[in-house]
C-alpha cells in the first residue's frame, strides 16, 4: 500500500518537492507520520479522540523538524470545508473510512474540493465486488452465498459497515474532477489470514507476491481491499 502511493507521488512530482497532504481519517497516524519523515507538510484530520491522541504520542518522539511538519486536528471528514480552503492540499489521502460512511457522495465531493490543480485523491476501500472471498474460502457457504447481493458486511470489529465497487467509485472519482488514473488490489492472498499470525519467515516473498497480485488481472479484482488513485485536472 505505502509502495503504492510512493509510486503514484514520485510519478506525478519532481523528486524531492515537499508535498501538502491530508489525510482524512488518519487513525494513529502510521501513514501521516511516514510522509512527515520524507518531507512532506501533514495534516492528520481524525474524529476519534483516542487516535488522535496515539497519533501525537507518537509524533511527540519525533525529532523537532518532524513534529514542525505535521498537524493533527480532531474533526469529521465531512467538514472538510469547515476546516480548509479549497485546493489546499496535492494530496488527499482516505484510507479506510468510505465504509464507515452510508452515503460517500459528500465526503468525496468535499476532498475533491480540496485538491490543488493536478493533486492526488488516495482511496482504500472495501471491495463490494469480492465480498464472497472471504466467506467462501473459510467455508462458510452461505455466508458466501448471501455475500454476493449486498455492498454490507460486518468486520473483524464486529461493526456493520458498507463496501464500494470499482464501476461505482470510478463514476464518482469523474464526478468530482478527479477521474481514476491507477487501481490496485491490497490483501490478495492474505486477507483470511487470522489476527495474531505470526509473520512468515519468507515474509519478502509473500509481500512481494502480494504487490504482483494487486497490480495484476484477474488478481486484483478478488483483492479484500482496492486503492484508487484519482487525480484532479487543472482549473
Amino acid at each position: 500500500m505505502a509502495r503504492q502511493l510512493d509510486e503514484q507521488i514520485t510519478g506525478r512530482y519532481p523528486v524531492g518537492q515537499r508535498l501538502r497532504v491530508l489525510d482524512v481519517g488518519m487513525g494513529q497516524g502510521t501513514q501521516a507520520l511516514r510522509l512527515a519523515r520524507l518531507g512532506h507538510q501533514v495534516t492528520g484530520l481524525e474524529q476519534d479522540a483516542t487516535m488522535a491522541a496515539a497519533a501525537r504520542e507518537s509524533l511527540a518522539g519525533e525529532p523537532e523538524g518532524i513534529r514542525e511538519r505535521m498537524r493533527i486536528i480532531e474533526g469529521d471528514g465531512r467538514d472538510t470545508g469547515v476546516h480548509f480552503l479549497p485546493g489546499s492540499f496535492d494530496v488527499v489521502l482516505c484510507h479506510g473510512v468510505l465504509m464507515y460512511v452510508e452515503e460517500p457522495d459528500a465526503l468525496l465531493a468535499g476532498l475533491g474540493r480540496m485538491l490543488a490543480p493536478g493533486g492526488l485523491l488516495s482511496l482504500l476501500v472495501r471491495n463490494a465486488d469480492a465480498l464472497a472471498m472471504r466467506p467462501g474460502l473459510s467455508g462458510d457457504w452461505a455466508g458466501a452465498l448471501a455475500a454476493f447481493d449486498t455492498v454490507a458486511y460486518t468486520n473483524r470489529l464486529g461493526l456493520d459497515v458498507r463496501a464500494d465497487r470499482l464501476a461505482t467509485l470510478t463514476d464518482a472519482l469523474a464526478g468530482i474532477g478527479a477521474p481514476l488514473q491507477a487501481w490496485y488490489g491490497v490483501r490478495v492472498f492474505t486477507d483470511t489470514a487470522a489476527d495474531g499470525t505470526a509473520v512468515p519467515e519468507d515474509v519478502e516473498t509473500l509481500l512481494a507476491v502480494e504487490e504482483r497480485a494487486g497490480r495484476t488481472d484477474p488478481y486484483r479484482g478478488v483483492a479484500a481491499l482496492l486503492h484508487l488513485c484519482g487525480v484532479r485536472g487543472a482549473l
